[in-house]
């Protein structure tokens, strides 16, 4: 344990804000929902890119995440947020291990995209290339909130991961009723 927490009964996630910075864990928490709530992009789309950050952030918690599946625990009811089919485990899998042979033109690039912008932001922003290809992939409004959600991705992923608070999660086997957002 990298910071003492709380683990309310019934949470699926430690509570840090119990202890620190309760306002900007309430603001990151409120960013988290809304990439859930408010995104554009198709469903598979956008787990291809949240896996793949995933995979490069560890965090254990965001491996494991279904939206599908889970997103009731942000107090998301079915109907909000994305729209489109539920990947299956194989899908999840070979994203997981770097295998995008089950990922549609579209979904490539957006993985691509978020690929270079965890790694190397700099490299991404100067590459004109890859850039002329997901505007021909995808619109304005979907880069935007694709840039968006992987921010947040990126960033809280990465801070749930360093922080070991992500050892602590256990979203499989979550009771009804359980909340990850407190």
């Amino acid at each position: 344990m990298r910071v003492a927490y709380d683990q309310p009964p019934g949470e699926a996630m430690p509570n840090l804000a119990s202890r620190y910075a309760p306002d900007l864990l309430a603001a990151a928490g409120a960013f988290s929902v809304a990439t859930y709530r408010h995104s554009i992009l198709p469903r598979r789309l956008f787990e291809a890119a949240r896996i793949a950050i995933a995979a490069i952030n560890g965090c254990t918690v965001c491996r494991d995440w279904r939206t599908g599946r889970d997103s009731y625990l942000l107090g998301i009811s079915a109907g909000e947020g994305t729209a489109g089919t539920d990947p299956d485990e194989d899908f999840y899998r070979a994203v997981l291990a770097d295998d995008f042979s089950v990922l549609d033109p579209r979904e490539a690039i957006a993985v691509r995209f978020v690929q270079r912008m965890s790694n190397d932001p700099q490299g991404l922003a100067a590459d004109e290339p890859l850039w002329t290809e997901l505007k021909a992939a995808l619109s304005d409004a979907e880069i935007v909130d694709l840039t968006y959600c992987a921010a947040g991705w990126i960033g809280f992923g990465r801070a749930t991961h360093v922080l070991g608070v992500d050892a602590a999660c256990a979203l499989p086997g979550l009771a009804e009723g359980a909340s990850v957002t407190g």
